[in-house]
């Protein structure tokens, strides 16, 4: 399941595709806009800039902004690196991988369909890019036009 944190990192950085090249936002425009915890969504985008996904410039004229086109930015990878593995239990990780104690890995029938559930939700997310998740939803879901205005 997709935590908060996850789905806020989401928000957000569809949020920041939606600026203008060269322009920045402020953590508190993005939060508000996307009805996000200002302080959670400061620890968020400092794990997606350590990631590589966002760039940040301190002081007056400051803010976040992508740090590469949302084209390239693909969601499994975001989802990774903000809620941990896509697998629902850890045998099926290729990630995290850990076998189970409680059964034969070659003949658990609850392995092999977590395997399938891990595989379909990898399909989707890894194929995915923020571009394409953007386009998915209305506007109004994930506006900066507060931002920007």
């Amino acid at each position: 399941m997709l935590t908060k944190k996850g789905k806020y990192g989401l928000k957000a950085l569809a949020a920041l595709s939606e600026l203008p090249p060269g322009q920045l936002a402020f953590v508190g425009e993005v939060a508000t806009a996307n009805n996000i915890p200002k302080k959670f969504l400061d620890a968020i985008l400092a794990e997606l800039r350590n990631a590589g996904f966002v760039q940040s410039r301190k002081g007056k004229t400051g803010g976040y902004a992508l740090a590469r086109p949302a084209d390239e930015i693909k969601i499994g990878h975001v989802v990774r690196v903000l809620d941990g593995p896509l697998a629902p239990i850890p045998c099926a990780s290729k990630t995290r991988y850990q076998p189970c104690t409680d059964c034969d890995e070659a003949t658990c029938q609850i392995r092999h369909l977590m395997l399938d559930v891990r595989n379909a939700i990898a399909d989707v997310l890894d194929n995915t890019s923020l571009t394409q998740m953007r386009a998915m939803g209305g506007a109004e879901a994930l506006s900066v036009d507060a931002m920007t205005a």
